[in-house]
């Protein structure tokens, strides 16, 4: 350095606090990007946290369906385990429970049923129908809730022995709703076209979806050239409505206290 230059202090004190942080701050940055990382590793627990990524609305139902798919095997799993247990028993009275509980599993819908029936589809209006409507019920090109139900309820009332949507087995404790463009059995959501099976006596089940003013009016849509909302019915000789395998909620209502 030459004595006509002086050096600057304050300079050479923050070319030195500019470099220590540098180096200090770069592995605190990648450590915590690492701890970022893990936790969004252990919340995901296989499932994708950005559900954006989902391109459709059939791939999104997918994936739930998978999820619930695992959860039902694990809940067999268990239930099989159970039974197993519950079958080495030998107390009088535990077998006794065990025999009633045995003959209430058809009526409760926990055991296979088969025999006679129907099937029915219902399924949205085809795209360029919808796409070219005109009319003023737009709600009227696509399946919603309470048209699974009119159908269903049109079927127990015809004498339905058994009855499925989607493969799954309806009792009396599943829950039919929409979300968005699907429609949920039990929280699970299923897209369209919504097949729906019965056993039972084909006559007796084509009369009461004869009867039924909601099933009428639905058919009177699908036979509109401008709505062709999705209808479909067969008789079927034979077909088996399988044992319900979901949750059983056992919970009981109770008459409220009477008033003096």
């Amino acid at each position: 350095m030459s004595s006509g230059t002086q050096a600057n202090p304050t300079t050479k004190r923050k070319r030195w606090s500019r470099a220590t942080s540098w180096r200090v701050g770069t592995p605190v940055v990648v450590l915590l990007c690492g701890g970022l990382l893990a936790v969004s590793f252990v919340n995901a627990d296989g499932t994708d946290l950005r559900p954006g990524r989902y391109e459709d609305l059939a791939t999104l139902v997918d994936a739930e369906r998978s999820r619930y798919n695992r959860l039902e095997a694990q809940l067999t799993d268990l239930q099989s385990d159970v039974d197993q247990l519950t079958s080495g028993v030998t107390d009088k009275d535990v077998k006794k429970l065990q025999n009633q509980s045995a003959k209430l599993a058809d009526p409760a819908g926990t055991s296979d049923h088969s025999g006679a029936g129907m099937q029915i589809v219902l399924g949205d209006a085809p795209s360029e129908v919808q796409e070219s409507y005109t009319g003023d019920d737009p709600n009227s090109l696509v399946v919603h809730q309470q048209d699974i139900q009119a159908v269903v309820n049109a079927l127990w009332a015809g004498g339905a022995e058994a009855i499925t949507i989607a493969g799954k087995r309806i009792i009396t404790t599943t829950g039919i709703k929409c979300s968005g463009s699907t429609v949920q059995l039990d929280g699970v959501p299923y897209p369209q076209p919504y097949v729906i099976e019965a056993v039972g006596d084909p006559d007796r089940l084509q009369a009461a979806i004869d009867r039924d003013d909601h099933v009428q009016n639905y058919r009177a849509d699908a036979r509109d050239p401008g709505v062709q909302i999705g209808w479909f019915l067969k008789p079927l000789t034979y077909l088996t409505a399988p044992a319900y395998d979901g949750l059983l909620d056992v919970k009981y209502a109770k008459p409220l206290p009477q008033e003096n």
